[in-house]
């Protein structure tokens, strides 16, 4: 006798739900498969395949969620789990102060999978361990190197989306990444700098591409400048900050404060609100004429583009900044009501099978100007020049940061001279992004991604990609952040 498909266990869990009298459900099953290799100082530290399969229920009854998830799939749990998602959701509504409502979506038949050249997991262990030995090789070549990390990730998940409006999605979704690290150690004192390829839906093409054999060359000659580099002078500076290390600064000052679910207050007891309350929609000068901040969640190879969101609603574009201007949120069908918008955007989402979908941060970019890097930094008569990601720390309404780097350079008259370390900037988010005076062209743009986001409770991992070009910002307080790496 054959197994039950997985449409028949959708089936059979969706039956359930409509019986029992609720407005809405869905089921997600998942089944997902994680590849982590990591080297450290020349050998190979840990190998990690993990695999990964199970279903959530999420029920709306009568104005109230309930959610309930397992990791067997039989003909037996899957009705007993959608019996404890009906329960659940029976016993939040005989409490809740106030129900639910989901703006429409139209019904999506569809499947969507990952384009790529070449699936990591069919690319043998021993070529994948060979390629990290020899970058941590050819890091140590230099004598001053201490450390050496390296790594590579890939992920794959293929997932069922059905509900009771009629959305049947299939997905088959992949995702990659490599880096590696090199720390310099001179007079006691230690220094790293790292090369990272971006978080991609792609496959192991990827790594391929990004030659990390070649970049470790480049990575410890510059771990060593950075560890023998005078500490800054703190002081005003103007900042020309490159597309890794903006894509942090985006995903903090503006990527949790447009998540509507936190302006409404719906985390502050765990990740916090959002400086962006309601009432500045359409209204609030967020940033100069140079920042348009724009969520796409439909760009290839991005992290948020999935197609649909774990609400079922197709993946869309959309401004969050325009002309300085804060004119929209991510959302998902519950809080868009609660702004009066027609529609989601199409930001809710789970990390798993066992995780209740919520609100997350979509793939939000800083749209390109007309400047050449070199022209920003022609313009520059004291600054520094910032690459990569560093230490960070934001309130909980995403107003008051800092945040450091990976490396940085003295520009001096104009011209980048010298490396300098120990470099943190401050300030408040909207002054920051309304000294903002010149964007780079389209071809200084380039993608980075998160897969560690931190929200929920209990805690989830988010995913979501952040692109930029090149920026400059004038006149930003730089302190000297000594003992930072």
């Amino acid at each position: 006798m054959s197994s039950p498909t997985w449409d028949e266990f959708a089936e059979l869990a969706l039956k359930r739900i409509t019986a029992a009298g609720a407005e809405y459900g869905d089921i997600r099953i998942q089944d997902s498969r994680t590849e982590h290799i990591e080297g450290e100082d020349r050998r190979i530290a840990s190998i990690r395949d993990i695999h990964d399969i199970g279903f959530g229920v999420r029920v709306l009854y009568h104005g109230a969620w309930g959610f309930a998830a397992s990791s067997i799939l039989s003909l037996e749990e899957v009705p007993r789990v959608a019996d404890l998602a009906v329960e659940i959701a029976r016993g939040s509504a005989s409490v809740a102060l106030e129900k639910v409502r989901l703006v429409p979506e139209p019904v999506h038949r569809d499947s969507v999978v990952t384009p790529y050249r070449i699936d990591p997991f069919t690319v043998p262990l021993e070529k994948k361990t060979d390629l990290l030995l020899n970058v941590m090789e050819t890091l140590h070549r230099q004598e001053d190197i201490a450390r050496s990390k390296a790594s590579l990730w890939a992920r794959r998940d293929r997932k069922l989306f059905v509900s009771t409006e009629g959305s049947r999605i299939e997905f088959d979704l992949l995702a990659g990444q490599g880096d590696c690290t090199a720390t310099a150690l001179y007079e006691s004192r230690f220094a790293s700098r790292s090369f990272n390829t971006p978080h991609l839906r792609q496959g192991y093409e990827l790594i391929e591409e990004a030659d990390l054999v070649r970049e470790a060359s480049r990575v410890a000659d510059q771990a060593i400048e950075k560890v023998k580099a005078p500490v800054v002078d703190g002081g005003l500076f103007d900042l020309v900050l490159d597309p890794e290390h903006l894509s942090l600064t985006i995903h903090e000052s503006c990527g949790h404060p447009s998540e509507l679910d936190r302006a409404l207050g719906y985390e502050a007891n765990y990740a916090g609100t959002s400086f962006l309350t309601t009432e500045k929609l359409g209204k609030f000068r967020y940033g100069s004429a140079h920042v348009n901040l724009v969520a796409d969640d439909t760009e290839p190879d991005t992290l948020a583009a999935t197609g649909y969101d774990d609400d079922g609603v197709q993946c869309q574009k959309w401004d969050i900044v325009r002309e300085g201007i804060f004119v929209g949120y991510c959302t998902n069908r519950e809080v868009a009501t609660k702004i009066g918008a027609a529609r989601s955007h199409g930001s809710n989402r789970a990390d798993g099978w066992g995780s209740v979908p919520i609100v997350r941060i979509a793939n939000i970019g800083l749209e390109p100007g007309s400047a050449t890097v070199d022209q920003l930094i022609v313009g520059v008569k004291r600054g520094i020049y910032i690459e990569g990601h560093g230490s960070y720390s934001i309130d909980q309404r995403r107003y008051n940061f800092q945040f450091g780097g990976d490396a940085f350079w003295l520009i001096e008259n104009g011209r980048r001279t010298h490396m300098v370390r120990d470099v943190i900037y401050h300030g408040i988010t909207p002054e920051f992004w309304n000294s903002c005076d010149g964007v780079a062209e389209q071809s200084a743009r380039r993608r980075y991604g998160f897969i560690t986001c931190g929200k929920g409770q209990p805690g989830q991992s988010g995913w979501m990609t952040h692109a930029a070009s090149t920026a400059r910002f004038r006149q930003v307080q730089v302190i000297r952040g000594e003992g930072q790496s």
